[in-house]
Formats: structure tokens, C-alpha cells, sequence
């Protein structure tokens, strides 16, 4: 047996799988009853450890077309039930398989239940899966686990270009982002120039983008004191539009402040009301951290509310061309209902860009 040690001394028993070595990270929920590849190599979970609440994980195996990174920034993957025998027929190979390569410890046969509700009412937690019996050091492994440097781990090491058909170029800050943002925008018919979160303003004001989006991430947002100033600098010159991390980073940018979040929001069912349609949608979300909603200053405007604790969702700017929000508009996986969100951005860049153009001329 292998157990998972909280830091504050709880145990849950399971059995090791994939990578099969001790690690130590924070450990977190996810509530999503689909879509665990996307989960596996969503960067946002770069230093923690996921327990999946759906019990049965595993079933339809590992595929060539739904990851959305590179490979899997987590630390650990909790389960109830591992299945070791997938049927679909994409599979290419098991969730074992898997983790052992990208050197990923599971845990399977643990009480996820009985972990989650511990998690609701403790908080997020420090953790630490070994094999064997846990010890005193252990346990001082998982009390003293942080982790600072966690966008770095994740953004792309060098710009890139991404091609598009249509008449818009957007400059893409990639703070770890998921590929179902650039899918969404390229499907759009954008071109995309992807750049490293460590850009600066200047760079990106150059590079001849219409404008801007800030990505999904890792991490405390207060770790990024150079994209917050750059974010400033850009949210003052185009139109901006921040998901997740990006969301955070903008508000930070502005003079808000973020709060930690006793346990997050991580999954595909969170309900979100937008106060402007005046339409509630269910969401994905993977975060931690939550813009404090008092901060805001003058001209930043609350947009969206989660349905379930009425946190922050969503933040308009009224006197710049700039909006984010929490949730995953591009979702993969998970629902789909927002994803108007993108058109909404481009018809700010158009409208932008258009006036622009007018300025110009009579100039």
C-alpha cells in the first residue's frame, strides 16, 4: 500500500501506478466527469496533486488528439477506480502507460469521497504520496512544499507564429496555456503570434497584433510582477482580453488584488451568471486564486458572478478596451456555452481597429 500524508497529518491509503515515485505537491479536486486527458495537460495543475471525484478514471485510455500541452505538469493523480483495460478507438495507450512516461505518480483505490469532503472543509492542502509507510520527514516534505516558479515551468520557451485566413492578427501571452484557446481563435480565422509570458510590452506593441490575449495559468498571480507591468502598458495601447491566470494578471494590472480561495474551483460544472445577458451557463474552471471583487478600481465593472459562492467571474473595463474572465470560455473539456466570448473579442479589435484606420485618415 502507498499512502497519500496531508499536512496536517491525514492519511488516505492507495495503491501507486504510472510513475510509482514519492512527490509532494498541493492537493486539489477536480469535479469533471469527462474529459481527464485534458485535465492531465492542462498546465494550470503545474505543482499539484488532482484528485478526480468521478470514480471511474481511465476508461477510454490516452489518445494522439486531446492533449493540451506538451505533456502533464502535475505533480500526482488521485483515483478511486484505475481502469487498466480502455475501450475506445482512439486509445493508443493506457492511463498507466501514460503517467510512467511523462513520470507522473498515480494513487488508485483511494476514497476520493471521503478526500474531497476533507479538502471542502479544510481547505486546500499540501500533500505527499510515498510508498511504503510515511514518515516524520514526510511529513515536514509536505508541510514546507512551495512553489514559485510555475508560469516560467510552463510558458513556450520562444515566440511562434500560427497562420490565419482572416484579417485580424492577435498576440497570445502564453502563461501556460491550453491549445483550445488557440483553436478557438484560429478557427476564427486569426493569425497568432505566441509569445513567452516574460515579453515585454514593447515587443508586443512592435509585432504589428491587432490584439491581445492573455492566457490561462499556473500558480499565485502575484508571481508575475513583470507580466502585470507589461499587461498595464498593453491594456492602455489595444484591446485585451485575459482568460483564468490572464483574468487575475489583468486586475492585479489595474490595481485590484487577488485572494487565495479556501479549496478553488477545478472542473466542468460551475454556473456562472453573466450580468449583461443576464444568462447563467455551466463552465469549466481550474483555479485558485479569485479577484477580490471590493478591490476593483473606478471603471472596472463586475461582468460575470459565480452562481454557486457569487465570487468574481468576470471583470469589464469600462474606460480601456479590456475584459476578462475566471472560467474557461474555450473549455476542452467540458461545456461549450460561453464560447461567444471570442466573438466578442474580435468585435472589439475590429471596432478598434476600424477607428484606427478612420483616425488615420483624416490625419
Amino acid at each position: 500500500m502507498a499512502p497519500l500524508i496531508l499536512e496536517d497529518g491525514s492519511r488516505y491509503e492507495g495503491t501507486l501506478y504510472g510513475h510509482k515515485a514519492p512527490v509532494t505537491g498541493e492537493v486539489v479536486f477536480t469535479t469533471g466527469m469527462t474529459g481527464y486527458q485534458e485535465t492531465l495537460t492542462d498546465p494550470s495543475y503545474c505543482g499539484q496533486i488532482v484528485c478526480m471525484t468521478y470514480p471511474l478514471i481511465g476508461n477510454v485510455g490516452i489518445n494522439d488528439l486531446d492533449d493540451e500541452s506538451e505533456g502533464v505538469k502535475m505533480r500526482g493523480l488521485i483515483v478511486s477506480e484505475l481502469c487498466d483495460t480502455p475501450s475506445n478507438w482512439q486509445t493508443k495507450k493506457t492511463l498507466d502507460q501514460y503517467l510512467c512516461e511523462q513520470g507522473v505518480t498515480g494513487l488508485c483505490g483511494v476514497d476520493t469521497r471521503a478526500l474531497t469532503r476533507h479538502v471542502r472543509v479544510f481547505g486546500t492542502l499540501r500533500g505527499r504520496i510515498v510508498e511504503g509507510e510515511a514518515t516524520q520527514e514526510d511529513l515536514a516534505l509536505a508541510q514546507g512544499f512551495e512553489m514559485h516558479d510555475q508560469v516560467e515551468r510552463c510558458t513556450c520557451k520562444e515566440p511562434y507564429t500560427i497562420p490565419g485566413d482572416g484579417d485580424l492578427t492577435i498576440a497570445v501571452m502564453d502563461f501556460g496555456l491550453k491549445r483550445g484557446i488557440l483553436r478557438s481563435l484560429s478557427r476564427r480565422g486569426c493569425t497568432l503570434r505566441v509569445f513567452p509570458a516574460d515579453t515585454g510590452a514593447k515587443t508586443v506593441l512592435e509585432s504589428g497584433c491587432d490584439g491581445v490575449m492573455l492566457t490561462n495559468g499556473p500558480g499565485d498571480p502575484e508571481d508575475n510582477p513583470g507580466a502585470i507591468a507589461a499587461i498595464r502598458e498593453l491594456m492602455d495601447a489595444m484591446p485585451v482580453f485575459g482568460i483564468c491566470l490572464g483574468h487575475q494578471l489583468m486586475a492585479l494590472a489595474m490595481g485590484a488584488r487577488t485572494v487565495k480561495m479556501k479549496y478553488g474551483h477545478h472542473g466542468a460544472n460551475h454556473p456562472v451568471k453573466d450580468l449583461s445577458r443576464g444568462t447563467c451557463s455551466v463552465t469549466p474552471q481550474n483555479h485558485n486564486y479569485t479577484v477580490d471583487a471590493a478591490s476593483l478600481p473606478e471603471g472596472a465593472v463586475v461582468s460575470h458572478v459565480n452562481w454557486n459562492d457569487q465570487t468574481v467571474e468576470g471583470v469589464r473595463y469600462t474606460d480601456r478596451k479590456a475584459f476578462s474572465v475566471q472560467f474557461h470560455p474555450e473549455a476542452c473539456g467540458g461545456p461549450r456555452e460561453t464560447s461567444y466570448l471570442f466573438d466578442d473579442f474580435l468585435n472589439m479589435v475590429r471596432k478598434s481597429k476600424q477607428g484606427t484606420k478612420e483616425g488615420e485618415g483624416n490625419a
